[in-house]
């Protein structure tokens, strides 16, 4: 096939890579291989092709490099390599393509530079290099490229400025440089782009302000700005862009108020300024634009109400204008939009009534309405709205009933109708929102039962009805909800016994039926909730023991179970090591604060040894007695010696060795001076206001934390100390650093404590690498974790504990960042004798001002 001028094979399933023989077949002027599976290499013998025109390899799953010998195509005028895996530099050869018309390389993993000899294409018309590795800055080279209607150069990592030169490309009618880290102001010069239609730089670094010089760009039909830096006024010499369809400059920094000459936009279709800081009213003008499907204006600053104009725009679907200062009534002529999907109001500061109007669109899927402050009641029109399948009015002042007719909306999948002044009870017509995945009605006034029609709703992920007057029982149909992950009844009134068919919902994460009324046994079923992590009984009337099953709930992270009638022994199971236990009399276990758990067999042979004892008690007390009296009479002579001394020598007696868990105390004062070489400075990890930390490992302990405290700290107040530190040994919670013990020695007083991994939180953000590990769910998970320390120490503890000095010093983080709050109580030791004004001692840091 010597003589073969066309090979056209493409729009097949061939596979294999492509032979070399190829390159044999020199009178080639077309060669189409594109949309196939070919995979390996393109070979070099393709560089043999002299007399080729077109090639195209497109839409394969070709590799390695592109080869250089490709540059001796010289009477290539098409080159589509694009969508392969295509991998390593953009080779400079290419530049010899003098007739090259189409370069696409796109959709590959193209890396380096664009190279610099493309420039000397000057016969191409289009070039596509978008979705590839490419980095460096645009070359100044690519303005010679005169016959240049299409550059696409977009999600790369291109860097430094927009070049001036492009704007001597006046044959351009696509640029596309988005998706880059592009930075600087966009040059004035492509403002004689005349020709230009699509203009996206989108997603860059780009600042200061838009110029005004895009405003002679009369033939634009698209514009994005969108993702920059972008800042001062919205220029209104985009009016003139009269062919303008789509206007995107959301995502920047832009102020100042929305130019009316957008209203001569006739032709536009989607109006984006979205998280900018615009400021002033929404011009009346913008219900001139007709064509307009799209308006979001959301999170500025705009103020005023809703223009009744926008109810002319009747080929809009979506208008979001949420997170505003906008005041007033919604108006009733929204209820023209007839075509409308997405209603988004929130986040403003609307008054008065929903329009009964709103129930006139029938097309809308999304309604939020939520954190305003409406009032009157919840449409029952809404009912009408049969293709909603997001609705929430929450954190409202509305009052009233919960329509029933809401329950006819069957595709409905969210419902948010909590922080309300809702009243009567839930409606058994929503049994009927089968599709219903999430129902928020908490912190109302909601009474009655929970519906057992509510037992359809088997798709239900999150259900929270807390915080209302609901009463009667838990319904066995809850059960059924077993993709239920959230479940939260608390302060409610429920009675009579938790049902086991809780035990069901397997996916479930958080479950909180605390401050109802129920009664009887905790579940055993609840251990089939193996990624149960939050678990909340609290202040109810629960009996009998905690089900020994719940052992195995190993991602069990919260336990509240304190205000009950609970007893027996607690689950050996780290959530219960921190669990909220009290106010449960008869709850025994090795936990501070409770009695030691003492098995049966132990309590047998106790009671079997009453009648010996009292035998032996009859027999010895009279000569006990006087043992007793001579012990007394020679332990006073030896205290009085004892005192005296202790006066002479200017030394404390010592209550004790050391205090912790059920250790040898002696033995283990001993094994901390041996391990840090009595405190030596180099076993020192840190020090602060009242001491120093040390790094113990111990055979009895593991690796703990020693804090040894000045001297000066102890002496000022000895007794009130070791009052304190015994008081705060008891505190359990899984947000604040365990205290295990104490020294009140006269040659050295430490706390031993638990050692946290990752040290401060204030270390860590001081320390550049460690401070990128910081990802925001990691900092929100911090916050939550030292807001759980502070409440537990403010409402469960008695007396309340003021911590006085929370700062990033005082916040320690585990292994797995999960928050720690360190040296709670200290600067409170300091001076316990003071008034509510106490001094201030330690770092700077927060203080609740109603505890100062």
């Amino acid at each position: 096939m010597k003589n073969l001028t066309d090979l056209v094979l493409s729009h097949n399933q061939l596979s294999g890579s492509i032979p070399i023989t190829l390159g044999d077949l020199t009178d080639l002027n077309i060669l189409y291989l594109h949309s196939n599976q070919l995979s390996g290499p393109i070979p070099t013998e393709l560089g043999n092709l002299k007399n080729l025109t077109d090639l195209d390899l497109s839409h394969n799953q070709l590799s390695g490099s592109i080869p250089i010998t490709l540059g001796d195509l010289t009477e290539l005028k098409i080159l589509y390599l694009y969508s392969n895996q295509l991998s390593g530099p953009t080779p400079s050869e290419l530049g010899n393509l003098k007739y090259l018309t189409d370069l696409e390389l796109s959709d590959n993993q193209l890396s380096g530079s664009i190279p610099i000899a493309l420039g000397d294409l000057t016969e191409l018309k289009s070039l596509y290099l978008y979705s590839n590795q490419l980095s460096g800055p645009i070359p100044s080279e690519l303005g010679n490229m005169k016959n240049l209607t299409d550059l696409v150069l977009s999600h790369n990592q291109l860097s430094g400025s927009i070049l001036i030169t492009l704007g001597d490309l006046t044959e351009l009618k696509i640029l596309y440089i988005n998706s880059n880290q592009l930075s600087g102001p966009i040059p004035t010069e492509l403002g004689n782009l005349k020709n230009l239609t699509d203009l996206e730089l989108s997603h860059n670094q780009l600042s200061g302000s838009i110029p005004i010089t895009l405003g002679d760009l009369t033939e634009l039909k698209i514009l994005y700005l969108y993702s920059n830096q972008l800042s001062g006024p919205t220029p209104s010499e985009l009016g003139n862009l009269k062919y303008l369809t789509d206007l995107e400059l959301s995502d920047n920094q832009l102020s100042g108020s929305i130019p009316i000459a957008l209203g001569d936009l006739t032709e536009l279709k989607s109006l984006y300024l979205y998280s900018n800081q615009l400021s002033g009213p929404i011009p009346s003008e913008l219900g001139n634009m007709k064509n307009l499907t799209d308006l979001v204006l959301s999170h500025n600053q705009l103020s005023g109400s809703i223009l009744i104009t926008l109810g002319d725009l009747t080929e809009l679907k979506i208008l979001y204008i949420n997170s505003n200062q906008l005041s007033g009534p919604i108006p009733t002529e929204l209820g023209n939009l007839k075509n409308l999907t997405d209603l988004e109001l929130s986040h403003n500061q609307l008054s008065g009534s929903i329009p009964i109007t709103l129930g006139d669109l029938t097309e809308l899927k999304i309604l939020y309405l939520y954190s305003n402050q409406l009032s009157g009641p919840i449409l029952s029109e809404l009912g009408k709205c049969n293709k909603l399948t997001d609705l929430r009015i929450a954190r409202t002042r509305i009052g009233g009933s919960i329509p029933p007719e809401i329950g006819n909306v069957k595709g409905l999948l969210g419902l948010d109708l909590s922080s309300n002044h809702l009243i009567g009870q839930i409606p058994k017509e929503y049994g009927k929102l089968i599709s219903l995945i999430m129902l928020l009605v908490q912190n109302n006034n909601i009474s009655g039962n929970i519906p057992e029609e509510l037992g359809s709703l088997v798709k239900l992920e999150s259900l929270d009805l807390s915080d209302n007057r609901l009463n009667g029982s838990i319904p066995t149909c809850i059960g059924d909800f077993v993709h239920l992950f959230q479940l939260n009844l608390s302060n409610n009134k429920f009675g009579q016994n938790i049902p086991m068919e809780i035990g069901r919902m397997t996916q479930l994460n958080v479950l909180d039926l605390s401050h109802n009324h129920l009664v009887g046994d905790i579940p055993p079923q609840l251990a089939n909730l193996k990624v149960l992590v939050n678990l909340n009984f609290s202040h109810n009337g629960l009996s009998g023991h905690i089900p020994e099953e719940l052992e195995s709930l190993t991602g069990l992270q919260d336990v509240f179970l304190s205000y009950n009638e609970l007893e027996g022994p607690i689950p050996n199971n780290k959530a219960f090591i921190t669990a909220l236990l009290e106010g449960n009399k008869g709850l025994c276990g090795n936990l501070t604060g409770f009695q030691p758990y003492e098995r049966p067999s132990t309590v047998v042979k106790k009671h079997s040894m009453v009648k010996r004892q009292k035998f032996i008690l009859i027999t010895l007390l009279p000569v006990m007695g006087a043992l007793v009296l001579i012990c007394a009479f020679l332990g006073v002579l030896f205290m009085c010696d004892k005192r005296r001394r202790a006066k002479d020598d200017g030394r404390r007696s010592n209550d004790g060795w050391l205090s912790i868990s059920t250790l040898d105390g002696k033995a283990l004062y001993m094994d901390i001076l041996n391990a840090t070489e009595e405190f030596d400075a180099t076993f020192c990890t840190g020090q602060g206001g009242h001491g120093s930390v040390y790094k113990v490992n111990l055979p009895s302990l593991g690796t703990i934390a020693v804090k040894r405290l000045h001297s000066s700290f102890e002496n000022t107040h000895p007794k009130g100390f070791m009052n304190e530190v015994r008081a705060l040994t008891g505190i359990k919670h899984r947000n604040i650093v365990n205290l295990y013990g104490y020294c009140s020695h006269a040659q050295h007083s430490f706390l031993v404590c638990e050692y946290v991994e990752r040290g401060s939180l204030s270390n860590i953000l001081s320390n550049e690498v460690e401070s990128k590990k910081l990802d925001w769910l990691k900092r929100v998970n911090i916050i939550k974790g030292v807001a759980f320390a502070l409440s537990y120490m403010h409402q469960d503890c008695s007396p309340p504990i003021v911590h006085r000095d929370i700062s990033s010093s005082n916040v320690l983080l585990d292994s797995e960042y999960e928050a720690r709050v360190s040296d709670f109580g200290i600067a409170k030791l300091l001076k316990p004798d003071s008034s509510n004004c106490t001094a201030l001692a330690g770092t700077y840091g927060y203080i609740a001002p109603g505890r100062v």
